[in-house]
């Protein structure tokens, strides 16, 4: 039996995330993402969580300073296509960001797309982003002008309107734009129907695309995973339209076909696409 050929990586970026030791959300559903989708991976851990699929109890938080670290590490040796920004715990963090972020002329350069995903709170309800950062996280939209990747819940608290039904989605997305997203991907899986919309808005134009909602506790780290799975697609220089329809449909069967590990809030399948290797 003949090897399968191996895909050579020529794709790179950088996840600045929390981590999650459980695997099924953070900078590890980052990573797994970006792999099975054909693209190399580096990281800067903001902080390390003690959680599993039942929660998040407690939180150590990486001092801006050594996260900061860590970028430039990644950054100053190899060349990245786009970066992926998850939890962000507080607003010293945030800062510290924005700077690491002009100094290594990441914001400037059009060739490397930013993607932010603004996680606010875990599956289980613990608060991921302190409450006096998010004057902090709108300042760092408003400069490094990401792609931005809420769910309906942060995209109320970033906007202050509530949201419940496609056309408050759309109005949100509006709004987010107008705080200095260049892009929304807003993801309507908390919206209470049995179709899963999800919408992508840019200056002008919105697409959507709907599926059948899949009923299942098992669906922790789809936000991170949803992001980082746009990234990879954006990493690869696909237009933002497609990138949307991989990121959308890869999710889908990660929920479809999700392992149904631990007690709780279950991880979802990041191997949905990969087939099984012929030694």
């Amino acid at each position: 039996m003949k090897n399968k050929k191996i895909n050579n990586l020529t794709y790179s970026v950088l996840v600045i995330a929390g981590s999650d030791p459980s695997g099924g959300a953070g900078v590890q559903a980052d990573l797994k993402t970006l792999t099975s989708l054909g693209v190399y991976g580096m990281t800067a851990i903001t902080a390390l969580t003690v959680q599993n699929t039942m929660g998040v109890t407690d939180i150590l938080e990486i001092p801006p300073k050594f996260v900061v670290k860590q970028i430039d590490a990644c950054l100053s040796d190899i060349t990245i296509t786009a970066i992926k920004i998850g939890m962000l715990h507080n607003s010293e963090l945030i800062y510290a960001l924005l700077e690491a972020l002009k100094k290594n002329k990441i914001i400037e350069n059009e060739n490397i797309k930013i993607v932010l995903d603004p996680v606010m709170v875990a599956k289980g309800g613990h608060k991921l982003l302190k409450k006096d950062a998010i004057c902090a996280l709108k300042d760092l939209i408003r400069n490094s002008q990401p792609i931005l990747t809420p769910n309906i819940p942060e995209a109320e608290i970033l906007t202050g309107t509530e949201i419940r039904n496609l056309s408050d989605m759309k109005k949100a997305a509006r709004n987010l734009i107008k705080l200095g997203a260049k892009n929304v991907l807003l993801k309507g899986g908390h919206l209470e129907t049995n179709i899963l919309t999800d919408i992508l808005f840019g200056s002008k134009e919105i697409l959507s695309l709907k599926t059948p909602k899949i009923f299942t506790k098992h669906t922790h780290g789809t936000g991170c995973t949803m992001a980082s799975a746009l990234t990879a697609g954006l990493a690869k220089s696909i237009n933002i339209d497609e990138a949307f329809k991989m990121a959308h449909s890869y999710v889908n069967k990660a929920i479809k076909y999700a392992p149904k590990f631990g007690k709780g809030k279950g991880p979802i399948n990041h191997c949905n696409n990969i087939e099984p290797f012929i030694y």
